[in-house]
């Protein structure tokens, strides 16, 4: 699934294609992907709106139009690739927005499992699903206190992947984070003292930050928009791994919250 270093390399690559661009056309061909509005206003609305701007909010693109904001979240398999309008549609390309200069913005989602909202661009922060969204990683005020305030008893891999705590933290980064951290994924977040909420916050900025630097991870199904390909799995400290690369013990592999984890027991203390 696209996390934040995923999504905010799609919006580095899209932001050098298509800014400026008018829509003069959009095609949905499968109507669940488009949340809201419904899909005659959706169509109606985004006609002849120019992209001015493609933002990030957590694990969403915020694709700001004149007067909306187009809002995407690519979910389990989501892409966007830059086509000629004659270009035959491919099977899995279930939205087209058709620009003046007769190119294609194509969204493709083998899945369909992608959502798209149009909101009014006063509103994008007030209503969902933006107003939901917990601080970004880079925020001010994303601290230990803060930290230490939004901690239930729950596990802190389980925690991490709140995004109404901390946004755009994914399976992959979090197994990463922890590991750095030196702590289990299996220990109560609210057990958690200051030096390891400042231990987290740290590692978060530094996991996230180099997988922008290298486009992302690309894991099984994910690559982003035009074949810019994902180079942090190159770097990955702990998951998917067999063997602890600071102490050599074997790395286990246990099941937090649903979500697969990787962790050292030797390394990592609960």
């Amino acid at each position: 699934m696209p996390e934040l270093p995923e999504v905010e390399t799609v919006k580095n690559t899209l932001k050098k294609q298509i800014i400026g661009k008018t829509i003069s056309l959009v095609s949905v061909y499968w109507e669940n992907i488009i949340a809201y509005p419904n899909i005659e206003i959706f169509t109606k609305q985004i006609k002849n709106q120019t992209i001015n701007d493609i933002k990030r909010r957590g694990k969403w693109l915020m694709i700001e139009l004149d007067d909306y904001y187009l809002l995407s979240h690519l979910r389990m398999e989501g892409k966007y690739f830059i086509k000629n309008k004659d270009k035959p549609k491919e099977k899995h390309e279930h939205v087209i927005f058709t620009f003046s200069d007769g190119s294609d913005l194509r969204y493709h989602d083998t899945r369909k499992f992608g959502k798209m909202y149009l909101v009014n661009k006063e509103d994008v922060y007030k209503v969902k699903p933006l107003s939901d969204l917990g601080l970004e990683p880079w925020d001010k005020n994303l601290n230990a206190t803060y930290l230490k305030s939004k901690l239930n008893k729950k596990p802190i891999k389980t925690e991490l992947l709140d995004q109404s705590i901390i946004v755009g933290i994914g399976n992959i980064y979090a197994d990463e984070i922890l590991f750095l951290s030196k702590i289990s994924p299996l220990t109560q977040a609210n057990d958690l003292g200051e030096k390891d909420l400042k231990n987290i916050i740290k590692n978060t900025k530094a996991v996230l930050e180099k997988a922008i630097h290298y486009g992302g991870t690309t894991v099984k199904s994910y690559t982003s928009s035009e074949g810019v390909h994902g180079r942090f799995q190159n770097h990955l400290l702990v998951h998917t791994k067999e063997k602890c690369p600071i102490c050599n013990q074997k790395i286990e592999k246990i099941t937090v919250g649903g979500r697969g984890t990787y962790y050292c027991k030797n390394c990592q203390k609960k």
